[in-house]
């Protein structure tokens, strides 16, 4: 018997991963504005399935709950019973959603370093060609170049010759390592007045940080709050930053980033702050001098100094303000002037497109 095909119409598979997915990328947006609360996500997801029909006979809520356990999403919370918590697995997850929605297209690239105008030990061939050098590795040699050489300075006899002043090296891209602290502010002020500013502020961090490890994995990134106080926090940390009930003390923000940059043995720095308002507070031995109204010339000159400090140690400072305020855009470029660094003033929507432009084009230095 001879064998053969047999040919059915198609019919596509209503299969419940299906379900999971749709499901899945709502849930990863909402655990992301509760701040790591599965429990509210979870609420939320269900109101959004009565108002929009997101579930059916076939795969409910409860289904997707059994399925995010499967897969690894979330555990039972040991402390609260009936509870959940969000796992390392959905934390990467998060970085990797923000990763795309904020960076887009971006593809993975190899592991190292960005280029520089300059050339010398790397590993990337450049366009630029020059002459042997005693210490030049055998990868490096251009052999098209250098036999046209030879047969130009030796003719085409029998006895092919290939001399030392025939060879011709190619040169390699030489790469460098790029230091970042990212500034959060999180103020009272960036959920003041129903609007949330956070969330796209975490966004960025954990796009941000996605994006070194995956293609800039030699490069150094540090993640700082900023409030009251200022304090280092871990990637780890980013989806579940809340604001606080703080004022905004800029100076200490800044000398904890210049504090962290000095440690880092790296030829370029660069401090990433990402704000919605002025400076408004500073640390005065074991209290605070706060003054929310108008701009404090006592805060703006010693948050001025910083960026003067920042300047001649060579750390750029760019500013993303998420706020229009007339008054707040004046300090911005005041700052950035002092600093001879950049600002930039964006809505929510475009702020991380802003952040990753800059990124890059902080990589290409000349050292």
């Amino acid at each position: 018997m001879a064998a053969g095909f047999r040919f059915r119409d198609f019919v596509p598979e209503e299969s419940s991963e299906k379900g999971f997915e749709t499901l899945f990328k709502l849930f990863m947006q909402l655990v992301t504005i509760t701040s790591g609360d599965v429990g509210e996500a979870l609420s939320w997801l269900s109101e959004l399935d009565k108002q929009y029909g997101l579930t059916d006979n076939d795969y409910g809520i409860g289904n997707f709950i059994e399925d995010l356990k499967k897969k690894g999403y979330i555990d039972e919370n040991e402390q609260e019973r009936g509870a959940f918590k969000i796992t390392p697995k959905t934390e990467q997850g998060i970085r990797k959603s923000a990763l795309e929605e904020i960076f887009g297209k971006l593809k993975k690239g190899n592991s190292g370093n960005h280029r520089t105008p300059q050339t010398g030990q790397g590993d990337e061939m450049s366009t630029d060609i020059r002459d042997f050098r005693f210490g030049d590795s055998l990868e490096q040699i251009s052999m098209t170049e250098s036999i046209r050489n030879a047969q130009l300075n030796h003719g085409l006899g029998e006895e092919f010759m290939l001399a030392e002043g025939d060879l011709e090296v190619r040169e390699t891209e030489h790469k460098t390592q790029t230091s970042t602290v990212l500034m959060i502010d999180i103020s009272h002020s960036m959920i003041l007045y129903g609007e949330d500013r956070i969330t796209p502020a975490k966004k960025v961090a954990m796009a941000l940080a996605e994006l070194v490890k995956q293609k800039y994995p030699k490069d150094f990134l540090d993640v700082i709050v900023f409030g009251n106080d200022a304090w280092p926090i871990t990637v780890k940390d980013l989806p579940y930053l809340e604001v606080g009930p703080y004022h905004t003390n800029t100076v200490a923000g800044l000398e904890l980033a210049m504090d962290l940059l000095r440690k880092r043995k790296t030829a370029n720095k660069q401090i990433f702050m990402i704000t919605d308002g002025k400076p408004t507070c500073l640390k005065e031995g074991n209290g605070y001098y706060k003054n929310s109204f108008g701009l404090d010339r006592k805060v703006v000159n010693k948050t001025l100094n910083l960026a003067a400090a920042a300047r001649r140690l060579k750390i750029p400072i760019t500013t993303f303000m998420i706020a229009s305020d007339p008054y707040l855009q004046q300090f911005v470029e005041e700052f950035t002037q002092v600093n001879q660094g950049k600002a930039y003033y964006s809505g929510l929507k475009g702020l991380g497109h802003l952040v990753f432009e800059d990124y890059k084009k902080n990589r290409r230095k000349t050292l």
